[in-house]
């Protein structure tokens, strides 16, 4: 599905998942709690509703992505299923016909906010409800729609066995950890078998959320500042612990991306740690160990990020770190996405050349998520 010569794989297209998507896939050991968690229910509208809205707990956060997600309900209307709340499967493609895109590594927009106050065993209950009822949904066309599961990691040895069901079982070619915690650092010794699992499964690890872990309280309330800073703060803070901890160095096939926050943050951060590495390294020798590459060849063998479809610094990104690690995303049908003009964003960003569109449309995106390996090998 070539659109002007060119081909794309969606690196993180949302869905509109029901509100009470759980419903039918929850272990019934939880039924009559995981709801105080989702904050969901069979009203509930992914595209109209900010996810904390039910039981009428809004906050002016919620207020004003509430007001924005409304007034873009009419780009994705032609996509909705009959009872306005959802998008079903044949909308989904639908809608990545629009754009143009061949595969799509799909994301969540309510289920991935479910799991994060929970304790840890509803968290993962939670979790697999979520990957078994998004398998479902890949079920009506598993070559163009691909699973990126969730995978709570407050307990490693049940994280440990949810990768492996899922890669082994439901065909993920990604999975989300979340960000780093304020009680337990992604650098703690404790994850180490989830970096094992991860690589011995051919997974990517998905670093998305804009769940605000270091600057929460700070913009509880302002909608703008809480998305601006979410993804830009947390993405560089999981690089650097996953980088000096040495999680990087032991797990040379490992693969990373973050994703929704643009790409220019790399070049300053890169620098930012290469910069501390070499002043550090002088005076504690076990970094050497942890760290013996420059961290920009550590981000060029396994990390990856997400432009957005209009970056203009996009051209200095590759002049500087090059076009091996960029994929890009339309992210449907979220209220601050491009589509139906993703596509033609991508195309108009001046100075990249049509050889690195391929690479940042497909190619890229193939490596990423192990879709270049043989059949049998994820």
């Amino acid at each position: 599905m070539a659109r002007q010569g060119f081909r794309w794989i969606d690196s993180d297209m949302h869905m509109a998942e029901p509100g009470d998507l759980w419903r039918d896939f929850m272990d019934p050991a939880f039924k009559d709690v995981y709801r105080q968690f989702t904050r969901t229910d069979d009203t509930f509208n992914p595209l109209r509703q900010a996810p904390f809205e039910i039981g009428g707990q809004m906050g002016g956060k919620e207020r004003q992505t509430t007001q924005i997600k409304d007034g873009r309900f009419a780009d994705y209307e032609p996509y909705v299923a009959e009872d306005g709340r959802q998008i079903r499967p044949d909308g989904q493609l639908r809608a990545m016909d629009t754009e143009g895109i061949e595969m799509a590594i799909l994301f969540p927009t309510t289920g991935g906010r479910a799991w994060r106050d929970a304790p840890d065993e509803i968290a993962m209950a939670v979790a697999k409800a979520y990957n078994d009822w998004l398998h479902h949904f890949c079920q009506a066309d598993p070559g163009r729609l691909k699973l990126n599961a969730l995978v709570p990691i407050g307990n490693t040895d049940a994280a440990v066995a949810e990768i492996e069901r899922v890669a082994t079982k439901l065909g993920a070619v990604g999975i989300s950890p979340g960000s780093s915690r304020a009680d337990i650092r992604l650098d703690d010794p404790s994850y180490e078998p989830i970096w094992e699992a991860a690589e011995r499964n051919n997974v990517a690890l998905t670093f998305h959320g804009s769940f605000q872990v270091h600057l929460l309280d700070r913009y509880r309330e302002n909608a703008l500042m809480s998305h601006a800073t979410g993804r830009s703060i947390e993405h560089p803070l999981s690089f650097m612990e996953l980088l000096y901890s040495g999680v990087l160095e032991r797990h040379p096939k490992l693969r990373c991306v973050f994703l929704e926050a643009g790409c220019s943050w790399i070049v300053y951060w890169l620098f930012r740690f290469e910069e501390e590495w070499e002043k550090y390294s002088r005076a504690d020798s076990s970094l050497k160990q942890k760290v013996k590459m420059r961290p920009i060849e550590y981000w060029r063998r396994q990390c990856y990020s997400a432009i957005e479809v209009d970056e203009w610094s996009l051209p200095a990104v590759i002049d500087l770190v090059g076009d091996d690690n960029l994929v890009v995303s339309s992210d449907f049908p979220h209220f601050d996405s491009a589509f139906p003009h993703a596509f033609e964003h991508i195309m108009e960003i001046s100075g990249v050349s049509d050889a690195s569109k391929r690479k940042i449309l497909w190619d890229n995106c193939a490596r990423l998520y192990g879709m270049d390996a043989p059949v049998g090998a994820r």
